[in-house]
């Protein structure tokens, strides 16, 4: 297929399975800890907060999940994704090498996040959950989880960084169209948010912050489940999907990738194209380098510290294995309403701790 633009699939072509990296890790991630007991988590730990097939994802090790028939017959809406040659960007850079990025812009919500909205608003539809809470930073990920919940009809309150609530209303209008309650963050309608408000008054908020303030209030209100767009082992399990068609795609155009780079704030993007190819190098030996691209600004893979941490600021999350600045690290306004989470993902954390990714 040489000097083809795209290369697409047909929809019959799409992954009917997740992969989970876990089961072909020889050191196994480090168990998430409770953080009252700090004793590592069970399950029924997780049950308050998550619909109870995520939990049983989230500590899965089995080697393919399948996806349920449903999820993917909503996937089809705009997956399979194209594989794009990048030709104007390789005579920019005058290099012999070849490009190739996957567009996941092609989604409702223009990221990559619905590959995972739609199978967490799912599951917790299965359980008969009627309301779910949610942060978002820039609004990609509450955009693709309105979108989920609606479909489910199911209500949604996103907590949104408030400098983004502000700088970015039309993403906030995305949201609110497919009918979420979006509410600035740090607000007053938790105790997490009055106590950051009454401390800091002027404090334009974190994904940290966010956080602790859809965890509260799902931890209060009957019949209501938090979800979240990144980090935890199941976000990262649902993203295969992406890799998993770019693998098909690499064979039809004769090609095998030398080095998968993708960015990375919590590490949903990086692990949907990275592990698939990964498998590869954990199961063949394969001599493929895998790159996470992150912000300077919020700098966790290269200057952060390997350690247990909350994953959110007021300490609600189970306690998580992670390469981490600090669940009280704030970026700079400019920066807060991006991705610049303080932690990496648990998976991530330790393959970036056994030297098999960089």
């Amino acid at each position: 297929m040489k000097n083809y633009k795209k290369i697409t699939l047909t929809e019959k072509e799409m992954p009917t399975n997740w992969y989970n990296i876990v089961a072909d890790m020889a050191n196994k991630p480090l168990p998430h800890l409770n953080p009252a007991t700090k004793q590592p988590a069970k399950k029924e730990d997780f049950y308050p907060i998550f619909a109870q097939e995520l939990v049983e994802q989230e500590f899965s090790q089995e080697r393919y999940i399948e996806i349920p028939e449903q999820v993917q017959e909503l996937y089809q809406i705009w997956r399979p994704t194209p594989l794009v040659r990048a030709y104007g960007l390789e005579k920019a850079l005058d290099t012999p090498a070849k490009i190739y990025f996957k567009n996941e812009s092609t989604s409702m919500a223009g990221s990559h996040k619905p590959n995972t909205a739609i199978p967490q608003a799912y599951y917790n539809y299965k359980q008969g959950i009627k309301r779910l809470t949610t942060e978002t930073g820039g609004g990609q990920w509450g955009s693709a989880l309105s979108f989920a919940a609606r479909y489910f009809d199911i209500d949604l309150k996103v907590f949104m960084v408030k400098v983004s609530y502000n700088q970015k209303p039309y993403r906030r209008s995305i949201m609110q169209t497919f009918g979420a309650e979006v509410i600035a963050s740090p607000s007053m309608s938790t105790r997490a948010g009055r106590d950051i408000i009454t401390k800091h008054p002027n404090y334009q908020g974190s994904l940290g912050t966010a956080i602790s303030e859809a965890v509260e209030l799902a931890m209060q209100t009957p019949n209501c489940k938090y979800v979240l767009g990144s980090v935890l082992n199941h976000v990262m399990l649902h993203q295969t999907v992406i890799g998993l068609e770019a693998e098909k795609q690499m064979e039809m155009a004769g090609e095998y990738p030398d080095v998968v780079i993708a960015c990375f704030g919590g590490g949903s993007n990086f692990s949907g194209i990275a592990f698939p190819f990964l498998r590869h190098k954990l199961t063949q030996g394969k001599n493929i380098r895998i790159l996470a691209a992150e912000p300077a600004s919020c700098p966790k893979l290269t200057r952060g510290q390997f350690q247990y941490d909350f994953g959110d600021e007021a300490g609600y999350t189970p306690l998580l294995p992670m390469f981490t600045l600090g669940h009280n690290f704030a970026p700079a306004n400019i920066h807060a309403g991006g991705l610049r989470y303080h932690g990496a993902g648990s998976i991530v954390s330790q393959l970036k701790k056994d030297g098999l990714m960089d």
